[in-house]
């Protein structure tokens, strides 16, 4: 299979896993979502690359609904972990090193983090070794790209630099989700509002109310991806 079929395979079992994911946060599917994606998949690998490319987002349900994390999508987890393991060593953080390998490096600590939260087990290597925080942007723009692009970690159960600096921004982030939604890039536009929700559950002052803005999102686009960010934040929010 070329890179190009392989890439095209990845995100089309991504968009389904992400459907699966919806239903679980929404009460319905099936009760092993994970493992269940795996096993009925018709190229595994594609399943397994799923999970990696979902990221975080595999647990939204357990931690934002209370649903239920069994045992058989752990293992999942862990088989994509180690048939498609990161690359060894920390990433050098941008702008001084390549933006790519640490925001997947991020990413993973976050997948890694909340896998041992649910599974009560600290020996997750992943977990324990944080990648090199993110500097400060002063081009708001572009720096709300970037948290967009990490927006797995706007989840419960995780908290580090990265929240630090979404914390300390707010602002930044508001313009980021303001523009891409005035320019219908509503994928990034999800993506950053998500931030924004995560900040409004934990207790910061926001300069928008991101309800309005998460359910103009909603309305707006489609997809499999967007329909869980857009889920993912109105859980945040409360809505």
């Amino acid at each position: 299979m070329s890179p190009d079929r392989s890439r095209t395979a990845y995100h089309a079992s991504a968009a389904g896993l992400a459907r699966r994911a919806l239903g679980a946060l929404q009460g319905v599917g099936g009760t092993a979502m994970v493992a269940e994606h795996v096993e009925g998949a018709p190229d595994p690998g594609a399943a397994l690359a799923a999970i990696r490319i979902l990221g975080a987002d595999t647990f939204a349900p357990a931690v934002l609904a209370g649903a239920a994390f069994h045992p058989e999508d752990a293992e999942a987890v862990a088989l994509a972990f180690s048939l498609l393991p990161p690359p060894q060593g920390a990433p050098v953080s941008p702008p001084t090193g390549p933006e790519e390998p640490w925001l997947l490096a991020w990413r993973d600590w976050g997948t890694a983090t909340l896998l041992a939260v649910l599974t009560g087990s600290d020996t997750t290597e992943l977990a324990q070794s944080r990648p090199a925080g993110p500097s400060a942007d002063e081009d708001w723009a572009r720096w709300s790209v970037t948290m967009g692009q990490l927006s797995t970690l706007a989840l419960p159960g995780l908290d580090g630099p990265v929240h630090d600096l979404a914390r300390r921004s707010p602002l930044g982030l508001a313009r980021g989700a303001t523009r891409a939604t005035l320019r219908r890039d509503y994928p990034t536009a999800a993506r950053i509002a998500r931030w924004l929700a995560w900040l409004h559950a934990d207790g910061v002052s926001l300069p928008l109310d991101p309800a309005p803005l998460v359910e103009h999102i909603s309305l707006m686009a489609a997809g499999d991806r967007l329909a869980l960010d857009t889920a993912i934040a109105r859980h945040l929010i409360g809505a």
